[in-house]
């Protein structure tokens, strides 16, 4: 029951990053996997999840509860839930005073969540951490998964009351043993991080698998990292290429790098170096700057695309603006006509917003 936020594992449980770090010259090879903070460099480092997602529904109601100053127009189903309704469409108030009713009266933890959420995110009322780590503790009590995970997060980032990692831990756990995905994936990082909890390659594969095959694209990467390098399961550059395109199709970036670089040096999947180069493409306008790298070296070299020389100048620039140089292209590119490079900078200032 979350709307866009990110989660709040913090800096000194683990750091968490995910570029890719492929090469290619001019084709790229493969990707080095993301490493974790306290470990050695063979030993991959997830992302962290994305919090994005939909409120958990609430049980539903046996009436039209009445309309408030924010009405939810009353359905013709009378399985509809209203309070879910009422979030979906912005009506935070109504949401709000619908789920304190359903709370109170029939002590519907799906609701206890929800008022939780809107406590949290200062949504329709004035943000209270420690009200809505009370609404997510009475939730988790009542056996709700989501109210788990959320009391979990706040533990974490001492939100609502102080940091409590032996909480957090025990919520993500009986969260992630009811089916919650994003609880299972964060569990991983634990394990992974070795800090909070021991670390433990093995549990944390397994945790992420779970995960990744309830369609986490962050697990299905993570996990994918971990195949390519043998870490926690027997290596598998199949199955990394497999849980890549997984991801990849399910809008994680760093995996549209990854799978981009697969298919370009067939690693794992057949060779196809114009989907690679597309792909490139598509994480290059995301703001990527290893696929902006990357897809300036195909253009300047012609593997897989016709040569653009402008082109791969322009992409060069803005990778070079976000701190991903390249020595090679600078001189691959060093004899471009004035005419050609100014309009490679004319390009690659419109592409940043600046003059």
């Amino acid at each position: 029951m979350k709307i866009l936020r990110s989660l709040l594992i913090p800096a000194s449980v683990l750091t968490l990053a995910a570029n890719a770090a492929a090469q290619v010259s001019p084709a790229p090879s493969a990707a080095q996997a993301p490493q974790a903070e306290d470990q050695s460099a063979s030993k991959p480092k997830a992302k962290p999840a994305a919090a994005t997602r939909k409120p958990a529904a609430t049980s539903k109601p046996g009436a039209t509860p009445a309309a408030t100053a924010t009405p939810a127009p009353a359905p013709d189903d009378p399985n509809v839930d209203l309070v879910y309704g009422a979030y979906q469409r912005g009506f935070y108030k109504t949401a709000f005073d619908l789920a304190t009713r359903r709370a109170q009266e029939n002590g519907d933890p799906k609701a206890m969540t929800m008022l939780g959420e809107l406590y949290a995110n200062a949504t329709g009322v004035k943000r209270d951490d420690a009200k809505a780590a009370e609404w997510y503790r009475r939730a988790a009590d009542a056996g709700d998964r989501e109210g788990m995970f959320e009391l979990a997060m706040l533990r974490l980032a001492g939100r609502g009351g102080p940091i409590n990692r032996e909480e957090a831990v025990k919520m993500l756990a009986s969260s992630a043993k009811l089916g919650n995905p994003k609880a299972a994936y964060n569990l991983a990082l634990l394990y992974l991080g070795g800090e909070t909890l021991p670390q433990d390659l093995k549990r944390c594969a397994e945790l992420l698998r779970i995960a990744a095959d309830a369609g986490s694209p962050e697990a299905q990467y993570a996990l994918a990292t971990f195949y390519k390098e043998g870490t926690g399961v027997p290596k598998d550059i199949e199955k990394a290429a497999r849980l890549l395109q997984a991801a990849s199709v399910a809008g994680n970036v760093d995996a549209e790098v990854e799978y981009a670089i697969a298919l370009f040096n067939g690693t794992g999947t057949p060779k196809n170096e114009p989907a690679a180069v597309a792909l490139m493409r598509k994480a290059a306008k995301q703001n990527n700057p290893i696929a902006q790298n990357r897809l300036a070296r195909v253009l300047a070299s012609g593997q897989g695309a016709p040569v653009d020389r402008v082109e791969a100048l322009k992409w060069h620039l803005i990778a070079k603006s976000a701190g991903k140089g390249d020595p090679a292209l600078d001189e691959a590119l060093s004899n471009l006509s004035p005419e050609d490079r100014a309009r490679a900078e004319a390009g690659a200032r419109k592409w940043l917003g600046t003059k």
